[in-house]
Formats: structure tokens, sequence, C-alpha cells
């Protein structure tokens, strides 16, 4: 089947421009100032100027060529596609990719493997590079597109081939050197992988980007995740406490090193290190205003302080209730702690917690944003779950009330017999929720938020369907 031309018009906001000039939803766009538009970058950077020429196909078929005088203002349309593109996927196979290790038969959006550098802007993925072309990065100096996330992994060119099982990967790395001599804001992030790109190799990684300082603002190190599903995968295992010491003890002494002379701590490692070295979390102003949240850096430490703040502001109001949580093993010790201080503020809640142990991907895997409706169902049965269960809106599907393994959130409430509460991401969100406050302790998924100590960063589903 053809392709037809253009972009599909599916919504005219009320008031716009676009409305005053009589589009309607079932028209395509189809060039402005005589150049068809890529994707949506292409369009935004169109439109952003005094005035503009665009040929537009009705729906009827008949073209109209508009001349439009819109003072840098947006045009008030929205497409078929959010990109207004096809979407890339990931030419690599890498040693550690989590998607590799998904099990058969779950839906088809979480096999796919993105990598589209567009995405990154639009919504924070990290990338490799490898399937950008010289075209590409040149678009993004162009267009002034920041922050671009790159999956860097390791600065060694050699042992990058390997670990993506891509033979350009050492050589995309020059792609980070076009894009510092061009001023681009960059974020760094660095999977872990025992007995391959630590010790020696993650000092080197470390020392070498550093070099990018301050257009790379933040560099993450997040342990690889290790799903049951791992048959005839690179034989990769987890790190152990005194692995975990090693790594942050490296990443700490860079960060000293770091701050002295460029005044940020730059690399910082993922709340699991910390939790797996058994160390305390470092103080706020050591995560550098929060940046690498989304791979689980700093989650823990601005929950607490977000808590902290949210319960100076209450008074116990003598009302009793009890209800339950439940979470993943890495983030069960820290609410346990939140929970204790909400408590002996406000006696008369009995909050249960209960910590859920990822059967269906594997005991290894402890963020709550890969537990499944499933494994909720069967370790929560026969439990004292009060008058309300909160779940966190990273277990469920963006924007959606599904979970992992295709379990509704209907379904969980008629297994356990009871109504279950979808909590947003931050402490305040978390204290009203317990507490019962108004419309914050019940609430439909959102994924607008990527800061919640309870979330599943190993995993990024398809958000494109």
């Amino acid at each position: 089947m053809k392709k037809e031309k253009g972009h599909l018009i599916t919504k005219v906001e009320p008031g716009s421009i676009a409305q005053e000039l009589e589009l309607q939803p079932g028209d395509r766009l189809l060039t402005i100032n005589g150049n068809e538009v890529e994707d949506i970058f292409d369009y935004e950077y169109y439109v952003d100027s005094e005035s503009l020429t665009m040929v537009v196909r009705r729906a009827d078929g008949e073209e109209w060529e508009l001349d439009i005088e819109n003072d840098y203002e947006d045009l008030g349309l929205e497409f078929e596609n959010g990109l207004m593109s096809d979407y890339r996927s990931c030419c690599n196979k890498c040693i550690f990719c989590f998607i590799d290790q998904m099990p058969p038969g779950m839906r088809d959006t979480l096999y796919f493997k993105d990598d589209d550098s567009r995405l990154s802007f639009l919504q924070g993925n990290y990338i490799t590079l490898t399937n950008m072309k010289d075209r590409d990065i040149e678009r993004i100096i162009r267009f002034h597109l920041s922050p671009i996330n790159i999956s860097v992994h390791t600065t060694n060119p050699e042992l990058r081939c390997r670990m993506l099982n891509n033979r350009f990967a050492g050589e995309a790395l020059k792609k980070i050197d076009v894009l510092y001599e061009a001023g681009t804001p960059m974020n760094g992030q660095i999977v872990l992988c025992r007995g391959v790109n630590d010790k020696e190799e993650l000092d080197r990684t470390i020392r070498d980007l550093t070099k990018y300082i301050p257009c790379m603002e933040s560099l993450s190190v997040v342990p690889v995740g290790l799903s049951k599903f791992r048959d005839g995968l690179y034989p990769l295992e987890p790190f152990t406490k005194k692995e975990a010491e090693e790594t942050v003890d490296l990443i700490e002494s860079w960060q000293k090193r770091i701050f002295e002379e460029h005044g940020i701590h730059f690399v910082h490692a993922s709340d699991e290190f910390y939790m797996l070295a058994e160390r305390p979390m470092p103080e706020e102003d050591r995560y550098d205003g929060y940046l690498q949240l989304e791979n689980g850096v700093g989650m823990i430490r601005l929950m607490t302080e977000e808590v902290k703040q949210a319960l100076e502001q209450e008074t116990d109001d003598g009302k009793e209730e009890e209800l339950s949580i439940a979470t993943g093993a890495l983030a069960y010790r820290w609410l346990q702690g939140y929970l204790e201080e909400i408590q002996a503020r406000f006696p008369g809640r009995k909050v249960h917690l209960y910590q859920i142990a990822n059967e269906f991907f594997g005991t290894s895997i402890t963020v709550a944003g890969l537990i499944t409706g499933r494994d909720l169902m069967e370790q929560l049965a026969g439990k004292p779950l009060g008058s309300r269960l909160l779940l966190t809106e990273n277990m469920f599907r963006s924007g959606e009330e599904v979970f992992l393994d295709d379990v509704t959130k209907g379904d969980l409430e008629k297994a356990l017999q009871v109504p279950v509460n979808i909590v947003k991401s931050s402490g305040q969100d978390f204290v009203n929720a317990v507490l019962g406050r108004g419309e914050e302790a019940s609430q439909e998924p959102d994924s607008g938020d990527e800061s919640c100590l309870w979330q599943g960063y190993e995993l990024k589903e398809n958000p494109y369907e």
C-alpha cells in the first residue's frame, strides 16, 4: 500500500491560528516554505518564524496554499504521529539489553528496541549514537536541540564494539566530540557490567568523559539489570557487596576531583549501588540538581527530602484507617522509614507495607516498576490490606491501568477484593495518599514525572504504540 504524502492532522486547537484558517482533522500538511516536513523538529523549526507559507491537502483532495503571519506562535495543530515520522529501532545487540531478557508471549510493544535520537529530546531516552548519520548530528546542532542523553557504557572503542555487538559502536563515540565542539548540552549513562566495563575500564571512561565538562552535565553509573530469562545470552553476574563498595569508592573519588576543578560532582552512582554497598545515600547537594533521576540516581534522597518537607506542614487530624502498600525490595526499607514517621505523627493510621518478590522476571530484579499484576495477586492473597491498596503509577503502562503482564487494575481489585489507589511520584503525593487527602490519594497513571523512588529504570516501554 502506497504511503500518502504529508502528515495527517488529527486535532485543531480551539481559538488557534489553524482554526482561524479553517483547517480540520483529516487534512494533511504537505510542505512549509516549499520544504517537506521530515519530523516534529522540522515542523517546529519552520513554524518558529514571523511568517510562513504552508501547503495543505484537504480531506476532499483540494490543496490550499496558506500564507500565515504567526509571529512565532504555535499554529495549534496535532498530528497522527507525535514524532511525525517512523521510529528508529536499535541496530545493536547489547550484552546487557533488558528487552532480550523478556519472556515470550508479552505484548508487542515490550519487544521494540528504540534508539532514536529524537526521543532523547522528547522523552529523555538514552541513545547509543550508532544509528545516527552526520546529517542527524548537523540537525541537532542547527536546531539547537538539547540536552542529548547518550548511553556511553565505555570510551574504549574495542570494548564498546563488543558490548554493543556493533562494529561501528567505537567509531560512533566521535559524534560526542562533534556535539561538544558545537556546545551541545549532554548527559551520559554507563550500564555497568561486572568483569566487563567496571574497575579500570570504568576509571578510564570517567576520565575520558571529564574532558566534555561542562557540555556533558552529568554521568550516571547503574548496575546491569538481570532477569531470569538469560538462556543463550552473554554470561553476566550481579555485583557483590564488595564490588559495589569499590564502585562507589571509585565514583566518589572522581566526584571530589571533578568538584574541585569544575564545581560540579558530574558522575553519580545509582541508588542501587549505595544500597548494595550498604552505604548512606549522598547529601542532596551532591546530586547537582537531580539530573539523572530517570536512571535511579537520587530518587531515594529526593523522596526523603520531599516526605520530610510534606510532614512539616501536617498535624494529626485524628482520623483512623487501615491500609496497605506494596513495593519492590529496592524501595522497601526506605518506605518503611517514611511510614514510621507518618504513623508516629498520625497514630490512627495503620499501614501494612509488603515487599513483593519479582517471581516473574527473577528476584534479582528489585524495582517496583517491573512488578507484575500476577505477582501482586499471588503474594498479597490472604494478607490484611485494609480499606485500600496503594501502588506506584510506575507499575502501570504509561497513561493506562495495565501492568506489564496485561493484568489490569480492575483484575487486581477483583482478585484481592480491595480498591487500588494509583499514587503519583513525589514525596508530597506519597504523604497525601497515605493520609487519604483529596484527589492526591487516588490518581490515574501519569507518564509526565520520572522522579519516583519506586520506579523501574531498567525498562522503558515503547511509549508510542
